[in-house]
């Protein structure tokens, strides 16, 4: 099977110590550049860690560094964008009016934290582009911190472990090869379809009060 789908045993820079840095790099940074891989760094690691034993794998990552690296550096990405956004000013102002996309995130971002729920930051950290537009909109929207940072922390801690999960297990069954990988990125490209097509939906319109206009 391994030689069939070809092994991750055949990159070697999946097993040095620095593949968190790299994992860590790419997950902080793609808040502005979401073109970055950092799904598909942090599962493939992840699959190598399934390999588990063997001379290729002598320093295989370690399932809770990686997950705390990438759950680490995407909060701190998520609150780099924020006090970004925070500062922006009118000319960021102008851009997020100019996006319908964005205005309707910030809205509905606004409306979701000021009822003390934030399941919205979470979703928007499985969907293609939404850390973005999450955490600039609550920095644009001069949002407190304590609203958004701890819905932050939860998305990226989520993100992180749902995306190590699918890499090790993935690894676990089909081994540590390239197939496993891929398969298990079809399931997180899956959950960000699934995370973009809740958040498109218009939000519930709210039920009239009992009595009320009577």
């Amino acid at each position: 099977m391994l030689e069939n789908v070809g092994s991750l045993a055949g990159s070697p820079w999946i097993y040095s110590q620095w593949i968190y840095a790299v994992v860590a790099l790419s997950v902080l940074f793609d808040v502005f550049l979401p073109v970055l891989p950092s799904g598909v760094l942090v599962i493939t690691a992840a699959t190598a860690a399934a390999a588990g034993t063997g001379a290729a794998t002598a320093h295989v990552p370690d399932i809770l560094s990686l997950t705390l690296s990438a759950a680490t550096a995407s909060v701190l990405g998520d609150l780099v964008a924020y006090r970004l956004a925070w500062q922006g000013g009118e000319r960021l102002d102008r851009a997020i009016a100019r996006s319908r996309r964005l205005t309707s995130a910030q809205e509905r971002l606004g409306a979701a934290l000021a009822r003390g729920g934030g399941a919205l930051v979470v979703l928007a950290r499985f969907a293609p582009a939404g850390r973005s537009v999450v955490s600039l909109g609550a920095g644009a929207a001069h949002r407190r911190v304590r609203e958004f940072l701890p819905w932050s922390i939860l998305a990226g801690l989520a993100w992180a472990a749902y995306s190590v999960a699918l890499g090790y297990f993935g690894g676990q069954w089909l081994g540590a090869t390239w197939l496993a990988a891929g398969v298990s990125l079809v399931a997180l490209f899956g959950a960000g379809a699934g995370a973009a097509y809740l958040m498109r939906r218009p939000s519930p319109a709210p039920v009239a009060e009992a009595g009320q206009g009577s």
